[in-house]
């Protein structure tokens, strides 16, 4: 589509017809150049051609204020004026070329020729740019999914050395993002924290089998080597150049973390742990409470949530404990999705952490 902006009605009609018939392309003419204005700013446009003199908006104020709003699209002057000055400053505020009056015709099809030419260009440059675009964003998308892939698989080693379960791994990734998008971080945010959860455990790789599958309590020195798979978790994932397992070695390290500065390995307190590292601790005790082990039976929905609240502000941030209520619903049907099979119904003991139940205290 061709735009053509002239106050005179017989240069209008002349150089449409002769474009039109010469280019076998479409033309839109104005007389008024605010109009003509709006038009063009709303309509995919290939070439426009201005007159310099007009009425209340002359040819460089058309070209200076549609410049503002696309830089691409040829424009040519037209002019009976040989002042260099006037040229210089279209030339400045955008034109492309230009057309003299009296016109020649071969002239000025050639020239519009040559600008719907670049204009072709230009689209086919801009096509092949979204389409290299869209396939460097689906090798990235191939590259991530990849590595996440690769993280999955690799926390499925801690699985075979963790009472866990491997549903356990998944249901905590899932809380995990659903907390992440409740107190309102980004997807990108929420999808690193889905995948870099899942390698929480990854450091009880580490830790003897007969500690780590002790169904009985454990001694100080049983449970000293227990808290050493947060170290573990760390030194197998650290230093890495993906952001992922930055982010993994990070949760590896601070989910054993309390609120209030008693947990393990480092003993951080408040915000000076880590938001992921805080939101995995939530998950993954609420998962832990909620799911049956040797040494204790699952704890229903409602009592780890109490649970969670009781050690709000100590054990858990209390921003985040309220953001877990929030979500809840949406927990439960994560729970229920990832279940695995002949769950023991809910039938809790005691009222303490099961993680806790094996320990002697200190």
């Amino acid at each position: 589509m061709i735009q053509i902006i002239d106050d005179n009605e017989i240069n209008l009609k002349m150089l449409s017809s002769l474009i039109e018939k010469s280019l076998q392309v479409a033309t839109k003419t104005f007389q008024h150049s605010a109009a003509a204005l709006e038009w063009a700013k709303k309509n995919d446009v290939d070439l426009i051609l201005i007159d310099y003199v007009m009425p209340v908006m002359n040819g460089l104020e058309f070209i200076e204020r549609y410049r503002r709003y696309e830089r691409d699209v040829p424009m040519v002057m037209i002019t009976a004026s040989d002042d260099r000055t006037v040229r210089q400053k279209a030339l400045e505020l955008g034109a492309n070329d230009f057309l003299n009056k009296p016109f020649d015709k071969s002239e000025l099809v050639a020239r519009v020729n040559n600008m719907l030419t670049i204009r072709e260009s230009q689209k086919k440059l801009a096509d092949r740019a979204e389409w290299l675009a869209q396939e460097v964003k689906k090798a990235t998308k191939n590259l991530k999914d990849q590595e996440r892939e690769v993280v999955f698989r690799l926390s499925r080693a801690a699985e075979y050395r963790s009472p866990e379960t491997g549903m356990h791994v998944m249901r905590v990734a899932h809380y995990c993002k659903a907390l992440a998008r409740a107190i309102g971080l980004s997807v990108e945010e929420q999808e690193l924290i889905f995948a870099a959860s899942s390698m929480h455990d990854i450091g009880k790789v580490g830790v003897p089998d007969e500690i780590l599958f002790k169904e009985d309590r454990l001694d100080q020195y049983e449970y000293a080597m227990i808290k050493l798979h947060t170290l573990t978790g760390y030194e197998i994932m650290q230093n890495s150049n993906s952001q992922l397992l930055q982010l993994a070695a990070e949760i590896a390290l601070c989910h054993h973390e309390r609120y209030n500065g008693t947990g393990y390995p480092r003993g951080l307190k408040g915000t000076t742990i880590p938001v992921a590292a805080r939101i995995c601790s939530i998950a993954d005790v609420f998962d832990a409470l909620t799911s049956q082990r040797p040494y204790k039976a699952a704890w229903t929905e409602a009592q780890a949530l109490e649970e969670l609240e009781k050690n709000s502000g100590s054990h858990f941030d209390p921003s985040m404990i309220v953001h877990f209520r929030q979500i809840l619903p949406e927990v439960v049907e994560i729970k229920q999705k990832y279940s695995e099979k002949n769950v023991a119904l809910p039938d809790p003991a005691s009222h303490e952490f099961p993680a806790d139940k094996r320990i002697i205290a200190a």
